[in-house]
This record gives structure tokens, C-alpha cells and sequence, in this order.
């Protein structure tokens, strides 16, 4: 027996009764987040929307069972619930109103954002998505600039401003394509389509807003290049008053941050940025000197092996992150010169070699990792890695002393 979807027809009901017509206990499911025995219940109508069309579905009540999923599975609606219901009782079932309601203003959203989109752009939606804080639709086509991401958001709310209808309709696939819809029609029989007045004419079985007014307000949000579409985030009602309050707590912290008015953030970002980047180079600078300097004193007073080989070790404490690389390459740059170092305080080791020496670090250090637990890798004449005990840097330097002996 199919099940009757109240709402199709009326998305604002909150609460409705329904008769049980079957309850059946389902396993665990760890992927849905389910870790203990639920219970399948279909019922002969329902005001709970399953997940469908890229919207999630509802949360709710059935009697004192807790509504965990809803669930489309063709002309019947699953209620997978946290307890047993008798079949063939009455039941009285509620939605999470807070909870639909958002959906009803992301969701129409969505429908007059991408008849936007189309009508001033030409660019088709092929998905959407509805996220707990974020939105998406994938749209084909050229890059939108972001001249044109505000011209849709500014368009779309003049819209939402105007309080325009929406209207429930019944259409065959042939009817639709007559009013040239945006949409493939794949389907086949008749199908629900939701209008907004002057704007967009789709099929869908989602839920939605009575009016445009309802939507409240979108938010386009950024595009990013995803499989070879354009994904759009926006936000609508609720959502958008949230997001704008935060995006405005952000810039006035930055702005208190920077010492400065909120319209200059940028400006002052760039200026902060740009210092940091000569500080950097100056520091970066400063360390390459002192490596140099380090090594030139270090190999003044190392003694080299008979066969002329130097092997210089040190476990450094204290020092830049940077600084164990440059100390190393700075060592390596003196033929006959293998430099074991590492940073006791990191867990980083280095391994280097005057190009001619003719071992091989990557593989010295990829010996060594498989006698102390760490990551790593490299090239003939430099590789690193990093402990996950930075206490056995130690150990790790004598075992690559005693493998080059």
C-alpha cells in the first residue's frame, strides 16, 4: 500500500495521525550513525519528509518513538524509529518544525536561485546539495565572475522581496517539456511540480515556502571548480542571518586585531602579509649564514676517517625548525662529507652527502625508520624524516653511524 505524503500538498502540517501497517526491527547501521536495534515502521500517511532530491530528511516524533531516518523506498515511506510500534494502532506523529522549516527556506532557495542562474546566465543546475550549515548547487557551464554571483544574488532577492507565490501543480513529462522546464524529466506519469510565480515552474517533491517572502533572504556565498562544473555555496533565511552576523563578528575582530576601521582590513592585511614575508626572507637569511658559519666551524674541528670519509653528527636542541636542514646541507657541501643530524626537540633526522660521496641517504634513512617507528623520504644525497619519539633521535643517529662504518 502506498503511502500518502501529506506533504505534497501542504508542507506546513506539523502534526498528523496515521494507522501502523508494518513494524520491523532493522540491525544496527554504524554508517548511519545507528549503533543499536531500530525499528522499520511504514505507515498509511505521513507528514515526515525522506531524504530525496539532495534534501535531508525530517527528525520527529511517532507516539513516544523517536524518529532516527525517514527513508524513500517507491510508493512507501520508511520511519526507521528508536522503539517498537504496534501494527495496526493509531499513532499521532509530529515533525521538528525548526528543523523543516530550514530545509523549506534552503530548498526554495535553491529553486530560485538556479532559475536565476539559467534565465540570466544560461547556466543549468545538474545537483544540489542541502549541508547542516552550507548549501551548494553545481552549475555547467563558463565560470561565473563575481560581478555576475552578485548580480544573481541581487536578482533572486529582488524576488524574495516581491513575495511572490508558490503553487503545488500535477503534470505529465509532456506537459512540462511544453512549458519548457529547466529541468530533464526522466520520470514518467504524473509528476509534482512546485511554481514560483513568474520565476521557475519544476518538478520536485520536496518541501517548500508558501510565498518568496519566506525564503527571507540568500546569501551566494563562493565558487569552486568541481569535476568540471561550478559549485556555488549559498545560504537562505535563518542561515543567511547567521552566517552575515558571524562573517561580521570575523571582520570586526580582524579589524581590532589589525588596528584598524573594518573597511581597511584588507588593505591592512595586505600591508601585515607583505612584513611578514620580508621577516621571513630576513630570518630565512639570517639562518642560512649561521648554518653556514656552524658547518665551517664543525668541520674545521671533525676528524675524518682513514678511507678520508667525515662523518659528522649532531643532535641539535632548541634551534628554528628550519635550521637542522640548512645545517646539514651546509655540511654536505664539503666532499667527503656525510652529515647525520637531528633535532631533539622534533623529532626531525637528516640525512645528507656531498653529491660525490656515492651512498645513498634515502635508502639509509628508509633502514633506519625500520628499526625506529617514523616517517619519511628523500633523494641520494638528502632525506628526512621525523620520529614519532623525538627522544630516540639519538638512537637513530648511532644506527645510521654504525650502517655507513
Amino acid at each position: 500500500m502506498a503511502t500518502q505524503r501529506i506533504y505534497y500538498d501542504d508542507a506546513y502540517v506539523r502534526e498528523f495521525t496515521a494507522k501502523v501497517l508494518s513494524c520491523e526491527a532493522v540491525p544496527p547501521n554504524l554508517q548511519a550513525g545507528r549503533t543499536q536495534t531500530a525499528w522499520a515502521v511504514v505507515l498509511d500517511r505521513t507528514a515526515l519528509y525522506p531524504a530525496s532530491g539532495g534534501q535531508p530528511h525530517d527528525f520527529g516524533k511517532l507516539g513516544d518513538a523517536g524518529v532516527l531516518e525517514v527513508q524513500d523506498e517507491g510508493d512507501e515511506v520508511i520511519h526507521i524509529v528508536d522503539r517498537e510500534l504496534d501494527e495496526g494502532a493509531a499513532v499521532a506523529g509530529c515533525v521538528d518544525w525548526p528543523r523543516r522549516f530550514d530545509h523549506m527556506q534552503q530548498h526554495t532557495g535553491q529553486h530560485l536561485l538556479s532559475a536565476v542562474f539559467q534565465e540570466r546566465a544560461g547556466l543549468p543546475t545538474v545537483s544540489f546539495h542541502l549541508g547542516e550549515e552550507i548549501c551548494t548547487i553545481d552549475l555547467r557551464g563558463p565560470e561565473p565572475s563575481d560581478e555576475l554571483l552578485e548580480g544573481i544574488e541581487r536578482a533572486a532577492n529582488h524576488i524574495i522581496f516581491e513575495n511572490r507565490d508558490l503553487h503545488v501543480h500535477y503534470a505529465t513529462p509532456e506537459q512540462l517539456a511544453e512549458r519548457g522546464v529547466r529541468k530533464r524529466i526522466e520520470r514518467e506519469g504524473m509528476l509534482r511540480v512546485i511554481e514560483i510565480v513568474g520565476a521557475d515552474y519544476q518538478p520536485c517533491g520536496g518541501t517548500h515556502v508558501r510565498s518568496t517572502g519566506q525564503i527571507g533572504l540568500v546569501l551566494v556565498r563562493r565558487r569552486s571548480k568541481v569535476r568540471g562544473d561550478w559549485r556555488v555555496e549559498f545560504v537562505s533565511g535563518r542561515r543567511a542571518e547567521r552566517l552575515a552576523r558571524a562573517d561580521f563578528r570575523q571582520l570586526r575582530d580582524a579589524a581590532q586585531a589589525l588596528q584598524c576601521a573594518p573597511d581597511e582590513v584588507h588593505a591592512a592585511a595586505e600591508r601585515v602579509v607583505a612584513e611578514r614575508d620580508a621577516h621571513f626572507a630576513a630570518l630565512r637569511g639570517s639562518l642560512q649564514q649561521l648554518a653556514e658559519a656552524g658547518a665551517a666551524l664543525t668541520l674545521h674541528s671533525a676528524v675524518a676517517a682513514g678511507d678520508g670519509l667525515c662523518v659528522v653528527e649532531r643532535v641539535l636542541e632548541g634551534v628554528h625548525p628550519d635550521f637542522p636542514g640548512l645545517f646539514a646541507a651546509a655540511l654536505a657541501k664539503r666532499e667527503r662529507v656525510v652529515a647525520l643530524v637531528a633535532a631533539s626537540d622534533t623529532g626531525q633526522i637528516l640525512f645528507a652527502q656531498h653529491p660525490a660521496e656515492g651512498r645513498d641517504m634515502a635508502v639509509l634513512l628508509k633502514r633506519v625508520l625500520g628499526e625506529v617507528d617514523g616517517k619519511g623520504g628523500g633523494t641520494k644525497d638528502f632525506a628526512r624524516g621525523k620520529l614519532a619519539d623525538a627522544s630516540a633521535v639519538g638512537r637513530a643517529i648511532e644506527l645510521a653511524r654504525t650502517w655507513l662504518a
